[in-house]
């Protein structure tokens, strides 16, 4: 994943959906969208390379600020309700390479998709200060992510609340696998009832 990409919608979602979503209707909360991602209270969301709103449609491209002016909203991060963050400023320039942009759209939808199939009665969200997809269930989490600081390659994880030991526990956060070893949503949901067993 090209950290630059990955950075730069980190940053959209967070300074021109979830911080305008918060001020507006007092969620942070974010959803993936065919071909990207979007609020859950707001009619705005990424498609492809594209930011899309009510009535109009911008490239990402240029400062987080100019977007925002064409979308009609304040650029911003929600405010206090986290401290980590992407890292994204208003005045930043947005660079967003389609082909990192369609990896990233492709590994959330896939990762929707088995987090649904191992748990049909939760819905996934999409955090804005981690920029990952995820569910809690039985004090485990379970999620995607783009990647990140400590493992900048997609991955799936599983994120128990009380540390566990044992063989499936690779991570100082619990067990992940790389998205390049979970090619479907089945291959992900697998993952996911692996670690429920594992922290059981």
């Amino acid at each position: 994943m090209d950290e630059t990409t990955r950075r730069s919608l980190h940053g959209v979602g967070e300074l021109l959906i979830a911080g305008p979503q918060h001020r507006a209707h007092g969620t942070i909360r974010l959803r993936p969208t065919p071909g990207g991602f979007g609020g859950v209270a707001v009619d705005l969301r990424v498609a492809g390379t594209d930011l899309v709103w009510e009535g109009g449609r911008a490239p990402l491209s240029g400062t987080y600020r100019a977007l925002a002016a064409a979308a009609g909203v304040e650029p911003g991060p929600p405010e206090g309700v986290y401290h980590d963050s992407s890292g994204a400023g208003p005045d930043d320039e947005i660079v967003v390479d389609p082909a990192a942009a369609a990896e990233l759209a492709d590994w959330f939808a896939r990762g929707d998709a088995g987090l649904r199939a191992f748990a049909p009665e939760r819905t996934p969200v999409l955090w804005p200060e981690h920029f990952d997809l995820a569910i809690d269930l039985d004090e485990v989490n379970y999620g995607v992510s783009p990647g990140d600081a400590g493992h900048p390659e997609p991955y799936a994880y599983v994120g128990p609340w009380t540390p566990r030991e044992g063989p499936f526990w690779n991570a100082p956060f619990g067990a992940l696998r790389p998205a390049s070893e979970l090619p479907d949503a089945a291959a992900v949901a697998a993952f996911f009832a692996e670690g429920r067993a594992a922290a059981a």
